[in-house]
């Protein structure tokens, strides 16, 4: 059994979402962002031209960019191109092959490609965290709030969200910069994360919100922000200089 080719539907959007039993208190401080199996092979099974995928890349890339602007860790997990029968378990039964058959296809889409310091977590279940670093990589850097988007809305994403619910992490779904087999799949996907283990958020509202925080609240702060969007090491900055000398540029 493979992946069915996925017939187009609507993306989701705030009218159909209830809110969760618990509301995080985002933070720009404490989030990062997790852009979950946006490989060319996922994205193979969809009509590229049709919704939900436009609509999922454009939603992805600016809530991303948002997330760079202010110095928010945006990771990626990527299933590895070469997997041996015994590296990939009950996924080669449940699956079959996979993206082990079409290695060609492995890379981020082009239009999500990372950026600057973003970091590609290899993937190896349906769940980010399973077998990888990533819950190591967010206490590293005092994240404990983690945004979810990406493919597939029912499997991985939201595994991983309950994967981070259980690792007291609190997940958020980006409810339409995620896509799915099927609109049912998306949408009990968003209920069951809002029931059970997630807040589920737009990307408008993310994007909003994390606006309204932008203005650093220390010298320290917007040393961070300005590495971000510099991808210069914060030490390396001097507010005492022309920082438009230095590569700022807007």
């Amino acid at each position: 059994m493979t992946i069915p080719k996925i017939a187009r539907y609507t993306m989701p959007d705030a009218s159909v979402l209830e809110p969760a039993r618990c509301q995080w208190q985002l933070s720009a401080e404490r989030s990062a962002l997790l852009i979950h199996d946006c490989q060319d092979y996922f994205f193979d099974f969809y009509d590229r031209t049709a919704e939900p995928i436009p609509s999922l890349e454009r939603n992805i890339a600016r809530l991303a960019e948002a997330c760079r602007r202010l110095g928010i860790p945006v990771y990626y997990s990527a299933q590895p191109p070469q997997q041996s029968i015994a590296e990939r378990g009950l996924l080669q039964r449940w699956w079959g092959p996979g993206l082990t058959a079409d290695p060609m296809r492995a890379g981020i889409v082009e239009a999500l490609r990372p950026q600057g310091r973003d970091l590609v977590i290899p993937k190896w279940r349906y769940s980010a965290f399973s077998r990888s670093n990533l819950n190591d990589q967010l206490k590293a850097q005092g994240r404990d709030q983690l945004i979810i988007c990406g493919l597939y809305a029912h499997i991985g994403c939201l595994m991983t969200a309950g994967s981070a619910f259980m690792a007291d992490i609190e997940p958020v779904l980006v409810a339409d910069a995620l896509a799915d087999f099927s609109a049912q799949d998306h949408l009990m996907a968003l209920d069951y994360a809002r029931r059970c283990c997630a807040n589920v958020r737009t990307s408008e509202e993310l994007i909003s919100l994390f606006a309204a925080q932008a203005r650093p609240a220390s010298y320290a702060q917007l040393q961070q922000q300005l590495s971000a969007a510099m991808d210069l090491p914060a030490e390396q900055i001097d507010g005492r200089q022309d920082l438009f000398l230095s590569g700022l540029d807007s």
